[in-house]
């Protein structure tokens, strides 16, 4: 019997063998007393691919993202952010409850912001108005189905986030497919953002964990917000060694998942009933076409049928494709979708 495909996430992977050996013999010791030397190797490493002078260690991506958000703002002014960004949507709040910090959404009829887009949102200078005091940025971003900000793109946004006296956050939960598919390093992608995260347990395979990246002489203040929002770990090494496994091994392998979705995307293309969207990255959008069809019914249809695929919209599915899923798998995947959803 074949095993059920899981597309609903690329946080859905399970550590390979040499994985988990390298976790259960990884060096550790007490991260909040005197630092483990594992965990101090993965934010080393992470810092040097991201251009950024320092980095630290998180159990999450939101966590992560959160402690960004509170270095470069100050409570009671405004955060600019793309609209469909996931910081507005799968983050709790967060910035408004742990930062203070008034979301300000820039509406965009793709996902991609724009200078102009930017510049246009910045209002007078008012004791009427709130202050702006940083701009977001997500790469690659995930509801507009995995789209990828190129490096002109993100140099234009720093341009105008600079002109108007802004902090830059990146959220790069992606960024190592925003890098793979642009064809450059990850450190040209953060060139002039303030904080940077990236995430471990999406593309690379890794349980759990992420990053980020800052200057430092940020990292105590960095280290102080963790610790009030519990992200101290002790032997963290045990899950570092994790990510220093697949930024050596998984790293280079990410243009598979690429490839995956172009041709996940590409079977599905001649259908009457889904569209999909075309993939820049390792998502595929796929909006069904039936009057009356919806995601949540569908996606049930194609569990029982034996593939996973999360509801993003009442009539939209999202793939996204991953270590733990073949070029078989895909393709087996797609003429599921094909026969369940005809």
């Amino acid at each position: 019997m074949n095993q059920p495909i899981d597309l609903r996430s690329d946080t859905v992977t399970k550590p390979s063998p040499g994985m988990r050996r390298a976790m259960a013999e990884a060096e550790v010791g007490d991260d909040v007393l005197d630092g483990d030397p594992t965990t101090r190797r993965l934010e080393e490493r992470v810092a040097e691919l991201l251009g950024t002078e320092d980095a630290l260690f998180f159990p999450s991506g939101s966590q992560a993202n959160q402690t960004g958000i509170w270095l470069v703002t100050e409570p009671g002014t405004e955060l600019l952010i793309e609209a469909n960004a996931h910081l507005i949507h799968y983050e709790m709040a967060g910035p408004a409850a742990l930062s203070g910090v008034q979301i300000r959404p820039i509406a965009t009829p793709d996902g991609f912001l724009t200078p102009e887009l930017v510049r246009a949102s910045l209002r007078p200078a008012s004791p009427h108005v709130p202050r702006v005091t940083a701009l977001a940025l997500e790469n690659t971003h995930n509801l507009a189905g995995g789209r990828v900000l190129e490096p002109a793109a993100v140099d234009g946004l720093i341009r105008a986030a600079r002109e108007a006296r802004l902090a830059v956050h990146l959220d790069g939960a992606r960024l190592w497919n925003a890098a793979v598919a642009s064809g450059v390093k990850p450190e040209r992608l953060t060139r002039g953002a303030d904080t940077v995260m990236v995430s471990i347990s999406k593309g690379l395979g890794c349980p759990v964990g992420s990053c980020l990246g800052f200057r430092k002489d940020r990292r105590a203040r960095a280290w102080e917000i963790r610790k009030r929002l519990g992200g101290g770990m002790r032997q963290s090494g045990i899950l570092a060694a994790a990510g220093l496994y697949a930024l050596e091994h998984n790293l280079s392998r990410i243009g598979e998942d690429h490839e995956n979705a172009k041709r996940f995307a590409a079977i599905l293309s001649d259908s009457q009933t889904v569209r999909p969207s075309a993939p820049e990255s390792n998502i595929v959008m796929v909006d069904l076409q039936r009057d009356g069809a919806t995601a949540e019914a569908a996606s049930a249809r194609l569990a029982q049928a034996g593939v996973r695929m999360s509801a993003y919209g009442p009539k939209r599915l999202r793939a996204v494709m991953h270590l733990d899923v073949s070029r078989a798998d895909v393709e087996r995947a797609a003429r599921i979708v094909l026969g369940t959803l005809r």
